[in-house]
């Protein structure tokens, strides 16, 4: 008798937990249960993804069961996962899909579970051969970046990493040709399903040119690039990049500095006859702490003081992330984002009140508030600039530790309770939300394929403002990103897909 009041307070708590998974979005694809791993993967995105599935119709466990059909990892080694999988002694696991993250998003953008194919799926590991057994596919790849679907996952970072020095050093030395070369070949191989394990995989790929696969055999046979190793240890390249690391500092002051003679900080700084402007002495007072970059929690702190500041100056403005965390990383030298409002006009001067708010808040460290010289009339633009001309502002922001966990030990502020982020605001008119939103969005090199693709193959001319039919001549309107990939007659690539 003592003891029956209590058995149903214990049911009541094992309901609790369960309509979470059911109740709040109705479940569409029954016959497919998802469990998403969170190793490598990270909570955040985990928990934004499965979100973002349960909003679509999929069934997602928190838990990994023997009801779970599809396992997705992201990132996850063949051998580190199926040991995993084993410890956890599921029945009947061999029937089970084990994919990677490319099945996950190839059916959030169909808005249904799609046919799982050899790319999507994870090797299987053989314990007694020790190999990774992964099915192989030919891949017909666009040469443009637009598209090719390229998540946060690169199965050929040992070359891509490679790349990337090869692009700065043509970038430092103005060679517009070899570095566009490297970046379309960085952006093809990081779209990959597999790693290239040797040449003969590259057959039938875009964009791999003679030297983009000199340097990959240099690597295949070698296990680095005698060229980006003689790069690395060349001394004006490692001035360069030191010197552009500081928020304000570009190619030129760089080349200016290092033909002084110059070769580091102190050098620069004991000049007296080099005088900063406002950002770059911004970008030397909080050097540490700007180059150290944000993570995702980091990123969603500041997107909710943007969101409130924003909205006690205009309640229904729209305050949207933009950059590499719309596309799903998980870190980032800093965060952007896009505000404008439901009526037209009603944006201008937004970003002068939030300012404002930021200062009266305590934690504006620097801003450069960049009026806009926008023009309707001057549409459309024929040639492309890299920055747009929407009203902008560049701020160094404090990020206080009692908000997120910040690592705000520093040499030279070893009691400080913030650390300083940087974080770009721009505000284009609700008319232009569209193209300013995927131009924002990224990646520089799917961007730059966009442009290409509308220009050669739709005879239209794309920008951050608006897309010109030069044919009909005439600005299409869109209110949406999948609006204007309608109009290019391209097949809509969702975000976290842009990562070229």
């Amino acid at each position: 008798m003592l003891h029956s009041p209590v058995l149903p307070l214990v049911k009541k708590r094992r309901k609790l937990q369960e309509p979470s998974l059911h109740v709040q979005h109705e479940v569409k694809f029954g016959e497919v249960t998802i469990f998403l791993v969170e190793r490598k993967m990270g909570s955040s995105r985990r928990s934004f993804l499965t979100n973002l599935a349960r909003a679509k119709g999929f069934q997602v466990q928190n838990e990994l069961s023997n009801e779970v059909t599809h396992v997705v990892a992201e990132d996850n080694s063949a051998q580190e996962l199926w040991e995993w999988l084993q410890e956890h002694g599921l029945k009947d696991l061999p029937s089970k899909q084990i994919l990677n993250i490319t099945w996950f998003t190839d059916s959030m953008a169909a808005g249904r579970p799609v046919v799982v194919e050899p790319r999507h799926r994870i090797p299987e590991y053989n314990q007694q051969k020790e190999v990774c057994v992964e099915p192989s596919s030919p891949q017909r790849l666009s040469q443009y970046a637009c598209q090719r679907r390229t998540t946060t996952i690169n199965h050929n970072k040992i070359f891509t990493d490679a790349f990337e020095v090869l692009i700065e050093h043509a970038e430092f030395n103005e060679n517009e040709g070899r570095c566009l070369a490297f970046m379309r070949a960085t952006s093809v191989l990081k779209s990959l399903s597999g790693a290239v394990r040797c040449l003969w995989d590259l057959e039938g790929l875009p964009c791999l040119g003679d030297q983009t696969k000199a340097v990959m055999e240099d690597i295949l046979e070698c296990g680095k690039s005698s060229k980006v190793q003689e790069i690395l240890s060349d001394d004006k390249y490692q001035a360069l990049k030191l010197f552009t690391s500081v928020f304000g500092v570009g190619r030129k002051t760089a080349e200016k500095w290092y033909r002084k003679g110059y070769r580091t900080f102190e050098e620069v700084l004991a000049d007296s006859s080099i005088s900063l402007n406002k950002m770059q002495k911004a970008g030397f007072l909080y050097y540490n702490d700007i180059l150290k970059g944000l993570n995702r929690a980091e990123a969603d702190v500041l997107s909710q003081i943007i969101e409130k500041t924003v909205h006690t100056i205009v309640p229904d403005a729209i305050v949207t992330l933009t950059g590499g965390f719309r596309r799903g990383k998980e870190y980032g030298h800093d965060v952007d984002f896009i505000l404008t409002t439901p009526e037209q006009g009603k944006q201008e001067g937004l970003l002068g009140c939030v300012i404002n708010k930021l200062r009266y808040q305590g934690i504006l460290l620097y801003h450069d508030h960049q009026q806009s010289t926008f023009d309707f009339k001057k549409l459309p633009s024929w040639k492309f600039e890299a920055m747009d001309h929407y009203e902008k502002c560049f701020l160094v922001l404090k990020l206080k530790s009692d908000l997120v966990e910040v690592d705000t030990r520093r040499d030279d502020a070893a009691e400080r309770d913030w650390r300083a982020v940087r974080v770009d605001l721009v505000a284009p008119p609700i008319s232009h939300f569209a193209f300013a939103l995927l131009g924002w969005t990224g990646s520089r090199q799917f961007e730059r394929d966009l442009r290409r693709f509308a220009r050669h193959e739709r005879k239209m001319l794309l920008d951050n403002h608006a897309l010109y039919d030069k044919t009909k001549k005439v600005c299409l309107s869109a209110k949406t990103e999948e609006e204007i990939f309608a109009h290019l007659g391209l097949e809509y690539i969702a975000p976290w897909e842009r990562n070229a």
